[in-house]
């Protein structure tokens, strides 16, 4: 990008459709570019804004001006701009919105005025900058080689030893060593026995773990085949679309692996997405272990500093792979030339609120942009990923057996229809005892948090719920309260019904605390611990637990969906599917498919090393396609029966979906709205002509949540661009009332 002339065009992050225009002060001509953040007034307040180059028409009038320049280099590059602008115009999303979310948090900055009294008694007005995140420094020392005089004693002597044997010793280092010298480091500054130097340090999220180099695994026909085609792509450069369609065990991460091998001897960068924080830890160390190059981390796991210093690394040209969850897919690399996309079926690639965008779908388009080859990796892909590959927007890869020729694991489906709420079934709880006796280590997989997950009173039959959302409260044990898992509302364990003062209060429902607890009264023996978000939410709590289970320390895991994505522990060789009957029955048409990959990824944890692996599934609906297709392994199956039922109700890929959703703590009000919202927006398609079908309004199927009343309307349409041009026509001539909330989502992955 170009130095700035006398005017620049500005984004600023509010939810506003245009950007604006100011006024470079005289000092300021010439010295600003664009891609970098100024402070800038706006009504009454001062905001940062992004400055996104010059203009094409300089408005008329008298322009407001910039007030202060906060960065000395541009944080973004015109073809980072360029990707921006793509997603603010698909996802309906104002551009300053976008890039703010696009830059790290560790950036934010405010301004504000103050009052101050100059010498002269006139008063001025002050700018004050405070930012979240600062660069740390650190004083490094190192030894000039004069001679110490005689004088010279005690600790100082010893320091000076130290700093002499090595190039350069950092102050901590030394801290570490000795305890507190910093008078004595001073005294050796004074003599000039050493030189002193502050320099930036970056917050390492690795600094504690070592590091130990491997080699390449031997590929079967399979893998190198795949292995082929991306190297065939990355050599010849642009963009190419794959599907790498692979069996739990398969090897996924080998091709993975050395394909990145092939994009860096290119000299371009890469970039792997992964779906949840609990499956970076195990990820990253074999990256590490394999690749030599700068390696970064981008995730919410990670402190505001520690994801600020990756990012300034990744912007150095410092790291050439960036690993991350969805967030990651605005790394700043340049020269990209490979994107995976692990698990990329799964639906915590999409943002759930603010900017509501896919990461998995922005990987392709970052691929398209920035002329690079992209790799959807999955074991159970998305149902339109496969119906894409058919036809002919993706080229497809597939993995169709493990590593090693391992077999895939012995699933048996367990009817649970009349066993009176057991938890375990005979079958499943002899399986476990059996494992245990022979060594091997157990999951058990139960896909809801907490002891008991509602309480209702014996006597009048009320259950105790949220007070500000429609769910009823779980009650977890450990903290001996009940808690809504969506606003975080807590009260103790009542003893009497709130409603009729009975004393007859029943805990039903299981949940992963109750389910220890029972497991530990089953087999004391056993070494027995839990993964979900009570027990992981400290800082690296996942992966504490994970490395439990590598290192043998665990007999059987318990946890939630966590635990059944993308890990490989070759100890385990048995799993236990609890329930699998949650996904089935929520209204979303995509229930079938979640409990197919959800099975299907659970049971893949079974049998990855040298003992085969078996499954056992708990399930109130056995006949049903999704759970008996999973067992079997059979996705074709799966896929034929699923995609029939799409096509019957013109869902995708049959057709492109929006939703716009309503909120307001005023009942009358967001109803009102939501329906005042479904008539212009049927008045602007028959004036447009569109194709569009547009259902609703209707309260959401979770109506209230944190206090606030939710409707929705859900758009259906076999064409993508009318959809688009209907929404946006609608977006800038229908304004909300003032006290209920509008969202658009495109893509929508939760319609609850």
């Amino acid at each position: 990008m170009q130095s700035t002339p006398e005017t620049v065009e500005i984004a600023v992050p509010l939810p506003l459709e245009q950007t604006f225009c100011y006024r470079l002060p005289d000092s300021m001509k010439g010295a600003v570019a664009a891609g970098t953040r100024v402070l800038v007034p706006f009504g009454r307040r001062t905001l940062t804004g992004y400055i996104l180059g010059t203009p094409a028409v300089p408005p008329p009038g008298e322009l407001k001006e910039v007030r202060a320049v906060l960065d000395r280099e541009p944080l973004f590059t015109a073809r980072d701009l360029e990707f921006y602008r793509w997603i603010a115009a698909y996802y309906l999303h104002p551009l300053g919105e976008v890039i703010r979310t696009a830059l790290p948090a560790g950036l934010t900055m405010t301004g504000k005025d103050r009052t101050v009294v100059a010498a002269d008694g006139s008063v001025l007005r002050e700018e004050v900058l405070s930012t979240v995140t600062r660069c740390r420094e650190e004083r490094h020392y190192s030894a000039t080689g004069k001679e110490p005089p005689r004088s010279l004693k005690g600790r100082a002597v010893e320091l000076l030893a130290c700093i002499t044997s090595t190039p350069e010793s950092s102050a901590s280092t030394l801290r570490s060593r000795f305890g507190a010298c910093t008078p004595q480091l001073h005294r050796l500054e004074e003599l000039g026995l050493v030189t002193a130097v502050n320099r930036e340090v970056y917050r390492d999220p690795f600094r504690k773990e070592a590091v130990e180099r491997d080699t390449p695994c031997d590929l079967n026909e399979e893998q190198a085949a795949a292995l082929t085609q991306l190297a065939a792509a990355i050599q010849k450069g642009g963009f190419h679309p794959f599907l790498l369609h692979g069996v739990t065990g398969s090897g996924k991460t080998e091709v993975y692996l050395q394909a990145i091998v092939h994009s860096l001897a290119q000299g371009r960068t890469a970039l792997v997405l992964v779906p949840e924080i609990a499956l970076t830890p195990q990820l990253v160390g074999r990256f590490r272990r394999r690749l030599p190059c700068g390696i970064a981390v981008l995730h919410s796991g990670l402190s505001a500093g520690e994801r600020y210093d990756e990012w300034r690394r990744i912007r150095r040209g410092e790291a050439q792979v960036v690993i991350g969850a969805r967030s990651a897919i605005f790394a700043p690399l340049d020269n990209l030339g490979m994107i995976v996309v692990d698990e990329e079926h799964e639906a915590t690639y999409k943002q759930a609120d603010g900017l509501r965008y896919n990461a998995r779908d922005l990987a392709l388009v970052l691929g398209k942009q920035r002329q690079a080859v992209v790799v959807l990796g999955s074991a159970t892909p998305l149902v339109t990923s496969v119906y894409a590959v058919r036809q002919g927007k993706l080229t497809d890869l597939s993995l169709t057996g493990r590593v090693n020729n391992r077999a895939m694991p012995c699933t048996t489906l367990l009817d649970q229809r009349g066993t009176k709420n057991r938890t375990l079934l005979p079958e499943l709880a002899a399986a476990l005892q059996e494992n245990l006796v022979n060594g091997g280590q157990s999951l058990l997989f139960l896909n809801r948090r907490g002891f008991a997950t509602w309480l209702v009173c014996r006597d009048c039959g009320t259950a105790l719920t949220c007070p500000s959302c429609s769910v009823t409260l779980t009650y977890h044990q450990q903290k001996k309260s009940h808690i809504c898992h969506y606003c975080d509302y807590m009260i103790p364990a009542p003893t009497l019904c709130p409603a009729c003062d009975g004393g007859e209060i029943g805990l039903l429902g299981i949940g992963t605390e109750r389910l220890e607890e029972e497991m530990t009264a089953l087999f004391p023996e056993a070494r027995i611990a839990r993964m979900d978000r009570d027990t992981t939410s400290g800082r690296g709590g996942h992966e504490r637990v994970l490395r439990r289970l590598e290192n043998g320390e665990l007999d059987i895991l318990i946890g939630t969906q966590m635990i059944a994505k993308g890990h490989d522990f070759p100890g385990v060789t048995l799993v236990g599917v609890i329930s699998a009957d949650t996904t089935l029955n929520l209204p979303d048409f995509r229930g079938s498919e979640r409990a197919f990959q959800l099975v299907s990824q659970v049971l893949g944890r079974a049998g990855r090393g040298e003992q085969p692996g078996r499954v056992f599934v708990q399930t109130l609906n056995p006949e049903h396609f999704a759970l008996k297709t999973a067992a079997a392994h059979d996705y074709e199956g799966f896929y034929r029966e699923e995609l029939a039922q799409r096509e019957d109700a013109g869902y995708p890929p049959f057709s492109y979906l929006a939703a716009l959703h309503f909120s307001s703590t005023a009942a009358k009000e967001v109803e009102a709205e939501a329906g005042r919202a479904a008539q212009a927006l049927r008045e602007l398609k028959r004036q447009l002509r569109l194709r569009v079908e547009i259902l609703g309004p209707a309260p959401a199927p979770l109506a209230r949540i944190r206090g606030r009343y939710r409707w929705q309307l859900l758009l259906k349409s076999v064409q993508r661009n009318g959809l688009h041009r209907l929404l946006g026509q609608f977006r800038s001539s229908h304004k909300p009332a003032g006290i209920v909330r509008m969202a658009i989502d495109i893509d929508p992955l939760e319609l609850l």
